[in-house]
């Protein structure tokens, strides 16, 4: 399929829209109302420091929702006011956040039903809304879409689609786009489903292992078995690693992204020599600035002399579990919530661990004075954020009172 050619058509559809619907200044002020905070404005006045009482908060100096995120969110409720009777759908949740989502369901938005992994599209009819999310939709669900006839309403990131240019362009110079992401991730999905031959690395690790396959062959069966859910459909490492083009989830560590793409600089140099380098690879800046400024300002947090840090964003948000990782690698304390309600009475927290499980922690805040530390991933509103410092207040005014 040329997914080139196919954007371009459903670009100038009359069904299509990515720019919504003239109901801006209007969807503004409710989004302000229902997502923004005085408190939160009130700490960045003050220089991201806020003290009472035994506590005192450092919040990160980038956080909370990105610019995407906002565009996504505005539109999907420009969508609802321009579209009051109509069914709307959306193919994912619109960005990784519980209460958003609650929201949109609220407003009649709902999702695209899912069976065994699957999702039925049957229930969506000719003349439907179907909201494509931030992090995108694959280049199949928008052909099925657009043939259904169905009005698409885009949010789809420009960063996110910034890479979908960018393995265009792998796919046109044969190239393998070799994506650093997860494999499951709907940003992956959409992103993979614009390439021709790819494969997906999780981590350095893994990327580690491509490169030393590519320098030195290895076990065909056993690459292929390892990366069975993480490349394209008759993918060959001993044909389709020649030549690579890297690209990227948007969401995950910058630092890794750029160390995996100087990994495969360095292997197809030592493999084809200087001369033959660009013949053999391509690489793009595609790292979002909203997921590098949270992560620089994350960096600059952990330096702090905290007690514990709280991490509040979307247990499946890629991005807040990098932020959470980059406390775990400096030692401190941290707990990743995704709102209020994981904050127990009685000193305690339920906590999503970096190995997706789910813990319950007590005496999770010390006794005395302390010092938190507050990072939010790029989808989680303010208003959420200051619920969580709010009942940190209480909780420790209470304990000091006792």
């Amino acid at each position: 399929m040329d997914t080139k050619a196919f954007k371009r058509t459903l670009q100038h559809s009359e069904n299509y829209n990515r720019k919504g619907f003239g109901h801006q200044a209007e969807v503004a002020t409710q989004l302000q109302s229902e997502y923004q905070s005085n408190l939160i404005q009130e700490i960045r006045d003050r220089n991201y420091t806020l003290q009472r009482g035994d506590v005192t908060i450092h919040l990160a100096e980038a956080f909370g929702f990105c610019w995407g995120v906002e565009r996504a969110v505005a539109m999907a409720y420009e969508t609802r006011k321009h579209f009051p009777q109509e069914r709307i759908w959306m193919t994912n949740e619109i960005i990784h956040n519980p209460d958003v989502n609650q929201r949109m369901q609220e407003m009649k938005v709902e999702f695209i039903p899912v069976e065994a992994g699957i999702k039925d599209f049957s229930i969506v009819d000719t003349g439907d809304v179907v909201i494509l999310p931030a992090f995108g939709a694959s280049v199949q669900e928008m052909q099925l879409l657009n043939d259904k006839g169905c009005k698409i309403v885009d949010t789809t990131c420009p960063w996110v689609s910034k890479v979908w240019n960018t393995v265009e362009k792998h796919k046109k110079g044969d190239h393998t786009s070799i994506i650093h992401g997860k494999y499951k991730h709907e940003e992956t999905v959409a992103t993979s489903s614009f390439a021709g031959k790819y494969l997906i690395v999780l981590n350095l690790r893994e990327a580690e292992y491509v490169a030393d396959y590519i320098l030195n062959g290895g076990n065909r069966d056993e690459f292929i078995q390892k990366f069975a859910k993480a490349c394209s459909p008759g993918f060959d490492p001993d044909k389709d690693l020649e030549r690579v083009g890297i690209a990227n989830q948007t969401t995950m560590l910058k630092g890794e992204t750029e160390q995996i793409g100087k990994l495969f600089e360095r292997t197809m140099m030592q493999k084809y020599g200087p001369t033959e380098l660009n013949q053999h690879f391509q690489s793009f800046n595609t790292i979002c600035d909203a997921t590098q400024e949270r992560q620089d300002a994350m960096l600059e947090l952990v330096q702090k002399n905290l007690d514990l840090i709280v991490v509040i964003g979307g247990f499946n948000s890629s991005n807040t579990t990098q932020l959470q990782q980059i406390a775990i690698e400096r030692g401190l304390p941290s707990y990743h919530i995704n709102n209020v309600e994981r904050i127990k009475l009685g000193n305690f927290i339920e906590h999503r661990q970096l190995n997706g499980d789910m813990v319950i922690t007590e005496n999770w805040l010390p006794e005395g004075e302390i010092v938190v530390g507050i990072t939010s991933g790029a989808s989680t509103p303010d208003k959420v954020v200051e619920d969580v410092i709010e009942k940190i207040f209480r909780l420790k005014a209470t304990a000091s009172a006792l």
